[in-house]
């Protein structure tokens, strides 16, 4: 007993010397992804809220922007409506200006604009919405020469000293030939100005120039953007510096105002070469990620604690978690000796069915070929029988030459029933078809020479419409008769019990080449199942449900769609689709 205890002993001091190495190392480690982990948000977060706070400040310029051009655009109409007013021009006429101011005054409130003035001929305000520039003398100014000198509204941009900008339509107004006054509208952008000054981003808007005529710092007005954010740097390029880098979240800034860096998004108007500009401090973006970096901080310092509790708990219970490990390992080992017994037990059975499967798959392929192969030579076979009884009675009536055009189809036969053999094998497959351009008419009527001999049996009443041009598409010439030749047959079968049969073959050309074949049969009572394989409703004998199937996915290869649906009238409607060849895939698929 005492050998026992005395052996024990140096295995648990190796095994607290190990779990000491190893729960250094996991700290360690803890540590490095703690560091990354921060690292890695913070630019994450950095790069996710700066773009964000771009899309608002776009978003919001967006906004500005398009308020001005509103405004100035709303504005332009006013000076050419004013200056027809005759009420104006009867004032102007007869120097009776008693009545004018009052007249503007009643347009300004429901024109929206900052005021409207009316000046004569000499360019003095006769009547104004504010009656302090009453008087007033314009002859000098710009807006009013302009407006004499065109036939159009003018627009002028004026600096007006202790008000600021002032952005005045003016337009001469005539009677009768003769110039009479000037109709000037004041159009009031200042209430921008004001909207601004209650948000905390820096907004300018400067002319075609450059010089800034609106802006939230009224002592930027008149200057150029580059001398308006150098106002106010701060003192020294090392102030700067250690501004710029004072959060280290925070990305280089696009400009400094009053010595803050901030994030400069611009937009251009679509008025005279007007630019709208925006600066957005990073205030916001550090806020963001410095509260979610505060947060994950804590989380990880959390995680450690309780990590250090979770090492101290573990010390304790590690000898008997031992014991009843090794125990619980046993149990386990027994039962999983007992599991894999049983999945070899399994694994036996599943072989033997995999092999039972894969024999029936075989078996159900053998079939389908067979029948496949049983359909569609039937209809050759059919037509050489035809065409031998023909040729035997035209010998019998000594008519050789003709009697040769039969043997000469029957060839064509035999050759098409070598070409469908190698496609069925081809089908089987599925790859390795060669496909060139084909005349769609061509082969058209190719099937419709295949089906000559049940037409005239029959005596159905065929409409065939075909364009003049060619129709070309990308297929298997083959293929496509066979498809067609079954459409034919089928709607000769659909039309059997009908008094006056009739069919319908209809070639068009637009995005797509579209063959229609319709007859004014019974239609079809179950669409779902109409292309599935072996589904017929036709006797017992005279068919087994693989044509449309086969025609279907045909189709499907030459990257076309084949669909049916009953006519209005009553009878079904066969369509195909093709894409058509343009001529350059056509030389392409020559090459």
């Amino acid at each position: 007993m005492a050998d026992s205890t005395t052996s024990d002993r140096p295995d648990r001091s190796i095994g607290g010397r190990a779990f000491s190495w190893r729960s250094r190392l996991a700290l360690g480690l803890f540590l490095a992804v703690a560091v990354v982990t921060v690292w890695v948000t913070n630019s994450a977060l950095t790069d996710r809220f700066t773009q964000n706070t771009r899309n608002r400040a776009e978003l919001r310029l967006a906004l500005y922007g398009g308020n001005l051009v509103s405004e100035l655009r709303r504005n332009s109409i006013v000076p050419q409506l004013l200056a027809r007013d005759p009420t104006l021009l009867g004032a102007l006429n007869s120097n009776d200006f008693s009545q004018s101011t009052q007249r503007l005054i009643s347009f300004v409130d429901e024109i929206g604009a900052a005021s409207l003035m009316l000046l004569d001929k000499d360019g003095r305000t006769v009547a104004a919405t504010d009656r302090n520039r009453l008087g007033e003398a314009h002859l000098g100014t710009k807006h009013y020469i302009d407006a004499l000198r065109s036939s159009g509204t003018i627009f002028t941009v004026s600096e007006r000293e202790g008000v600021g900008y002032q952005f005045i339509y003016s337009r001469k107004m005539e009677s009768n030939g003769t110039t009479v006054g000037v109709i000037v509208v004041e159009v009031d952008l200042q209430k921008f100005e004001r909207a601004w000054a209650g948000i905390s981003d820096a907004i300018l808007v400067t002319d075609s120039t450059g010089r800034i005529i609106l802006a939230t710092e009224p002592r930027w007005r008149s200057l150029t953007e580059g001398e308006a954010l150098t106002r106010e740097p701060p003192e020294t390029a090392i102030q700067r510096a250690i501004q710029a880098t004072a959060d280290w979240s925070a990305l280089p800034p696009d400009a400094y105002v009053k010595g803050e860096a901030v994030m400069r998004v611009a937009s251009r108007l679509p008025f005279r070469g007007w630019q709208i500009a925006s600066f957005t401090t990073y205030a916001s973006v550090r806020e963001k990620v410095n509260g979610f970096l505060a947060l994950e901080t804590m989380g990880f310092a959390i995680l450690m604690a309780l990590a250090f509790y979770a090492l101290s708990r573990k010390n304790a219970l590690r000898m008997n978690f031992f014991r009843m490990e090794s125990a619980e390992l046993r149990a386990l080992n027994q039962r999983l000796q007992r599991e894999i017994a049983e999945r070899e037990r399994m694994q036996k059975s599943l072989d033997v069915a995999e092999q039972t499967l894969a024999q029936s798959s075989k078996l159900a392929a053998l079939g389908e070929m067979s029948a496949a192969v049983s359909h569609e030579l039937n209809q050759p076979l059919a037509a050489m029988k035809t065409y031998l009884a023909g040729a035997a009675l035209l010998l019998r009536r000594n008519r050789p030459e003709e009697a040769l055009s039969s043997f000469q189809r029957i060839d064509d036969l035999i050759s098409r029933m070598g070409a469908i053999t190698r496609q069925l094998k081809s089908y089987a497959r599925k790859g390795g078809d060669q496909f060139s351009p084909v005349n769609v008419g061509d082969a058209l009527n190719s099937a419709m020479s295949m089906m000559e001999p049940q037409l005239r049996q029959r005596q159905v009443r065929i409409t065939r419409t075909v364009p003049e041009c060619n129709v070309r598409v990308l297929a298997d010439r083959v293929r496509l008769e066979q498809v067609l030749i079954n459409l034919l047959r089928n709607a000769l079968d659909a039309t059997s019990t009908v008094s006056d049969p009739a069919v319908d073959v209809i070639l068009a050309a637009g995005e797509t080449a579209s063959i229609t074949v319709r007859d004014n049969g019974t239609g079809i009572e179950n669409l779902d199942q109409l292309f599935e394989p072996f589904y017929t409703t036709k006797r017992p004998g005279d068919g087994v449900g693989l044509g449309l199937a086969i025609s279907s996915g045909i189709v499907n290869d030459f990257g076309g769609r084949l669909t049916a649906r009953n006519a209005e009238g009553g009878g079904a409607v066969f369509e195909i689709q093709l894409p058509i060849l343009s001529e350059a895939e056509e030389i392409e698929a020559a090459e």
